[in-house]
């Protein structure tokens, strides 16, 4: 009912920066909030960033003032800016999202896209 396509991610050196995309698509009624996980090699997943359909943000304490979340309600996308990246950042990252679908008024489901590897190393 609801997909969930994710792009960027990549590799780049400590200090770089990248840009993550997610593209809701599919029979969905409403989207509510939106985020992204991310998680290392034997590490939990953390929670990054999330944003409500106002656009009241989130962060981990990790990533604020380098990382930033937006989205654009007409596209039903989502980004997440990251900046001054370091080692630690290294993980797949996970687009999520919360959706209302089904018959009728539907009802609410979290959805999780792909995934997509984010690397920094020098």
């Amino acid at each position: 009912q609801v997909q969930l396509l994710q792009s960027g991610g990549g590799t780049v050196q400590p200090g770089g920066s990248l840009r993550l995309a997610c593209a809701a698509s599919g029979s969905f009624i409403s989207l509510s909030t939106m985020g992204w996980y991310r998680q290392a090699p034997g590490k939990e997943r953390e929670q990054v960033a999330s944003i409500s359909y106002e656009g009241v943000t989130t962060y981990a304490e990790s990533v604020k003032d380098r990382f930033t979340i937006s989205r654009d309600n007409a596209k039903d996308t989502v980004h997440l800016q990251m900046n001054s990246l370091n080692p630690e950042d290294t993980a797949v990252y996970y687009c999520s999202v919360r959706a209302r679908a089904g018959k009728g008024w539907g009802f609410w489901s979290n959805y999780e896209g792909q995934g997509t590897q984010v690397t920094v190393s020098s």
